[in-house]
Order: structure tokens, then sequence, then C-alpha cells
């Protein structure tokens, strides 16, 4: 008869998250799991499965995380612009205690020419991301607020370029004025 479970999954979960994001997948150990995550070695491939495996729970909670966290917040905001401004502030300066850029980006960088599952999560995730930046902008140009004349599936496209760009800058600095001018300037094509 197997024991039950002495730890919240998702709150190991959490733990692997931030451990893969601070340190990239490769330079996670399974021993830096057992230790970070608090639990034993069995536990993890009884739970989560391989490290692979967890890897890919851990990038569902992210994706997860972000679409509760992120879009709820900008899905309140009434204008487009204001909208589009605080998606990307949301990433950059609310990150209290989570590691500087994003987990989905670094894995992007790191893994999609070794992992085609990794590659398959997160096209996935940016795909689901220009989606939603594209539908604030349905909804922007149907309130008015942008011209007609915008093609807003380019638009969606340019905006969420940006967006990742300013991710990977999130890694190297923390120059909020800077940020501030590359925000700026990529929503001026709303203009």
């Amino acid at each position: 008869m197997a024991r039950p479970r002495e730890f919240d999954e998702t709150k190991v979960l959490k733990k692997a998250m931030i451990l893969f994001w601070q340190q990239g997948y490769e330079f996670t150990s399974v021993q830096d799991l057992v230790d970070h995550m608090e639990i034993h070695r069995r536990s993890i491939y009884d739970t989560f499965g391989d490290k692979k495996a967890l890897f890919i729970k851990v990038l569902d909670l992210y994706e997860e995380m972000i679409d509760r966290n992120l879009k709820n917040q900008v899905r309140k905001i009434d204008s487009v612009r204001l909208a589009l401004r605080r998606l990307f502030e949301l990433t950059l300066f609310e990150k209290g205690t989570l590691p500087r850029g994003c987990l989905m980006v670094n894995s992007a960088v790191e893994l999609t020419s070794s992992s085609p599952e990794i590659a398959e999560k997160t096209a996935e995730s940016f795909a689901n991301m220009e989606s939603f930046i594209y539908e604030l902008l349905v909804i922007g140009q149907k309130k008015g607020e942008l011209s007609q004349e915008l093609e807003l599936e380019t638009l969606a496209q340019f905006i969420h370029n940006s967006f990742i760009g300013i991710r990977v800058l999130a890694k190297t600095t923390d120059d909020k004025q800077k940020f501030d001018s590359i925000i700026n300037t990529t929503l001026s094509v709303l203009d």
C-alpha cells in the first residue's frame, strides 16, 4: 500500500519552478531539486516523473500563473493602451521574490533546439500570449480607440515580439527608464 504524500504538490512544484527559473534546466541537477524542493528523490520520481517531466509540469504551472495573474489584471483595464502598458509593466516591475526575466523565454532560448517537446510548449505559450494581445487590440479597435486601418494581426505579432525582447532584457538590467522608453516606442505603433 502506497504511503500518502507528506507534501503539498503545488507548493513543491513552485519551488522547482523558482529553481529552474534561476538556474535554467541544464544547470539544475536532480540533487539541486531534492535540496530546493525539500522532498526525497524518490518522491520527485513517484510524483512528477523524471527531471524533464517535472520541468514540463513546471512550465504548465508557470503558464497557468501567467494566464491567471497577468491576463486577469490586464483585462480589467478599459483602455487598450493602458492594458498593454500594464502587461509589460507586470512582467518587469512587480516580480517581488521571483527571478528576473521570464521562465518561458529562458526555456525557449535554452532548450528548443534540443527538445521538440519544450519547443512545442514554448511555442504554444507564445501563441497564447500573442492571441491575448490580439484580443486586446480587437477590443480597442471596436471601442474606437484604435484606427480601423491598423492591421491587428501584424500589430499583435510586433507587440508580442517586443514583449519577448523586453523579458530577455530584464535578465540583464533593471533600468526602468530604458524599459519605459522601449514600452513607449512599442506602443507608439498604436497611433
